[in-house]
C-alpha cells in the first residue's frame, strides 16, 4: 500500500502543494493508488492524538509512506526519530522527497539512523542545559523553585485512590500488592492507609 501523508500546522495553509509534490513524485517513480492521510494539527501534538499515530498502527510489512518532508512527522528531532523507528521496525519504507531520503532497510538508513540518534542526543542535550540555565536565572532573580522548606506537596501517587484501596483491602489484598500495582513503596502505601483511615 501507498500511503501520502500530509501535515499542515494551521486551517490558513493549503494541503494542495503537498498533495501536487507527492503525486508528482509517484507518478515518475510508478507508484500508483495512494491512499491519503492529512491533517491540520502541530507537529507538538503527540503521535497518537494525531492521524499520523492511527497510520502507524494501521501499516504493515512491504507499505510505502510519502512524505514532502520529514519535519511534516514532527516538530523535534527525538519525536521524528521516535516515528520513523517505529516504521522501520514494521518493515515500512519512509520516502522524503525534499530531503531525498529512501528509508528502509538498507545502508543508508543505517547511516541516518546513526545521524538522528546524534542529532537526537545533542537535543536532548542542549534542552536539559537550557532548563538549568532558565533555573539558575530564576533563582538569581530571587524566585522560588520548588516547593518551600517543610511545605507538603499538593497531589501524592495515591491521591484520589482511596476509594480503591479500601474495596480492594475489604476483598482481602495486601499492602504490599497494592504498593506493587500503584507503583508506590510500601512505606507510602501504610502511611497513606493510616491517613486515610484504611485498615
Amino acid at each position: 500500500m501507498i500511503y501520502g501523508y500530509i501535515r499542515v500546522s494551521t486551517a490558513k495553509q493549503t494541503v494542495q502543494n503537498q498533495k501536487l509534490a507527492i503525486r508528482e513524485y509517484c507518478r515518475r517513480n510508478r507508484l500508483r493508488n495512494i491512499q491519503w492521510v492529512a491533517e491540520t494539527i502541530s507537529g507538538t501534538k503527540k503521535v497518537e492524538k494525531r492521524k499520523l499515530g492511527d497510520l502507524l498502527k494501521e501499516v504493515n510489512t512491504g507499505d510505502v509512506i510519502v512524505i514532502t518532508e520529514l519535519s511534516g512527522l514532527g516538530r523535534s528531532m527525538l519525536m521524528i526519530l521516535e516515528v520513523l523507528q517505529g516504521l522501520l521496525d514494521k518493515g515500512v519504507t519512509i520516502i522524503a522527497i525534499k530531503e531525498g531520503f529512501v528509508l528502509a532497510d538498507n545502508m543508508q538508513t543505517k547511516v541516518l539512523a546513526f545521524a538522528f540518534g546524534l542529532s537526537a542526543e545533542l537535543e536532548r542535550t542542549l534542552l536539559s542545559e537550557r532548563t538549568k540555565l532558565g533555573l539558575e536565572r530564576a533563582r538569581k532573580q530571587g524566585k522560588r523553585i520548588g516547593r518551600e522548606k517543610g511545605q507538603k506537596p499538593k497531589r501524592y501517587k495515591l491521591t484520589g485512590k482511596a476509594a480503591y484501596i479500601r474495596r480492594e483491602r475489604e476483598k482481602g489484598r495486601s499492602k504490599n500488592s497494592l504498593a506493587k500495582e500503584l507503583n508506590v513503596q510500601w512505606s507510602t502505601m501504610q502511611s497513606f492507609m493510616r491517613a486515610n483511615r484504611i485498615s
